[in-house]
């Protein structure tokens, strides 16, 4: 697959070995264009129980004892127009990826609400000898590989996304119940040459400000004078056992912090790391993620990692996956995941732990036209000092299409 859909669809690939890898490639004189890219919808349904807080409510928890929640709309993957091309210049690989992200939803009647994001606007440079340079906004480095071997990356997935997925652009697939959203950041990145099958990435990228809830502390005005530093090594193997280990990490310095002192927060850095492996072998494939950060959150980056106080909070996330392929070429698959922030000595909340099982099928009936059948239990439990114990549950059924071109 060229780069008209990059990273974003890689862990498609991965998931659903059947989907389409070409795009529409044009050549332009010196150049070679590709246009490609995927339209994907579902229809949920999603039933919703427990307790409501300002924690709970991200996996569709409310205040009515229960709620009833349909949806027809995109999934985790966006929907993707990407034009990429490329070209050889003066011993210099050479090359563009543009794209938009148009949503499948629409918010309400009379009103065309669906959400479109630009995901990519990048240029690299580069050669085989030495690596390449990429300039421009991408998927980030930390934590990509958990969510591009996250099999709801074909499917729905669960959380606030099917709660309130009418005008968004995606759902929320096991973010923030397994792994951290890698998101879409401008950056400044080198890429090493393959050394057969090991490989590493380092970038600058543009940092952000804290984002607080309930207890937490947030941010205010720019993000701060130095970027985020990102990281990742990975090696992939093939043969009959083939697969792919990786380890990535990030930090930034915390700055800017609402009600916050510079003098109390000092050099506060968030920090995470992560490391996982894919293994596929006979039709079986494993994926084991685990992720550990300071600052950080644990669902969107630097999200509720501070208490009011400024000081940084823990946070974990894992998950576990297994797929078998039938004879049909029908990929199933189960997968369970957690992801848990801590409160600090002295503060209200004690911690908060999302969890979500998920099994789902994926049946290509052409090469580039995919059937999704996907089931979802989340649960967020939240404990504070004064109200232990608070729950909210939401149990998603997801029927849909992913179209490949």
């Amino acid at each position: 697959m060229n780069k008209k859909l990059g990273l974003a669809v890689a862990g498609a690939v991965l998931a659903l070995s059947s989907a389409a890898q070409a795009g529409i490639v044009i050549p332009a004189g010196d150049w070679t264009l590709d246009i490609g890219g995927n339209v994907n919808a579902f229809y949920t349904t999603t039933r919703h129980t427990g307790d409501s807080t300002g924690w709970s409510s991200w996996s569709g928890a409310n205040g009515n004892g229960e709620k009833n929640a349909v949806n027809i709309t995109t999934g985790l993957l966006p929907n993707y127009l990407s034009v990429s091309g490329k070209t050889r210049q003066n011993d210099l690989d050479v090359a563009f990826t543009i794209s938009i992200n148009p949503g499948a939803s629409t918010a309400t009647s009379g009103f065309q609400g669906a959400q479109q994001e630009n995901r990519q606007a990048f240029l690299t440079f580069g050669d085989a000898s030495w690596g390449s340079i990429k300039l421009g906004k991408d998927l980030g480095v930390y934590a990509s590989d958990a969510i591009l071997n996250d099999m709801t990356l074909l499917g729905v997935g669960g959380g606030a996304g099917v709660l309130s997925a009418a005008g968004n652009t995606t759902t929320v697939g096991r973010i923030g119940s397994g792994y951290i959203y890698a998101d879409w950041k401008a950056q400044a990145a080198y890429t090493s040459p393959n050394f057969n099958g090991f490989q590493f990435t380092v970038a600058a990228t543009q940092p952000w400000n804290a984002k607080g809830n309930d207890d937490s502390a947030s941010s205010t005005g720019q993000a701060g004078s130095a970027p985020a530093f990102e990281g990742k090594a990975s090696y992939t193997w093939a043969g009959d056992v083939a697969g792919k280990v990786w380890m990535s990490a990030i930090s930034q310095r915390i700055k800017n912090v609402t009600n916050v002192a510079e003098d109390d927060l000092g050099n506060a850095r968030a920090n995470a790391w992560d490391i996982g492996a894919n293994v596929n072998a006979g039709g079986f494939g494993f994926t084991g993620y685990y992720g550990s950060g300071k600052g950080i959150g644990h669902v969107f980056q630097f999200s509720n990692g501070l208490d009011a106080t400024g000081k940084r909070r823990d946070s974990t996330n894992w998950y576990t996956q297994a797929t078998y392929v039938l004879p049909t070429g029908t990929k199933l698959g189960v997968a369970y995941g957690e992801s848990e922030l801590e409160g600090n000595n002295g503060e209200e909340l004690k911690n908060t732990t999302n969890k979500m099982w998920t099994i789902g099928a994926y049946h290509p009936i052409t090469k580039s036209l995919n059937l999704v059948a996907e089931y979802s239990d989340a649960q967020t439990k939240t404990n504070y000092e004064t109200d232990p114990d608070l729950k909210g549950k939401a149990k998603t059924v997801s029927l849909g299409a992913i179209l490949f071109f």
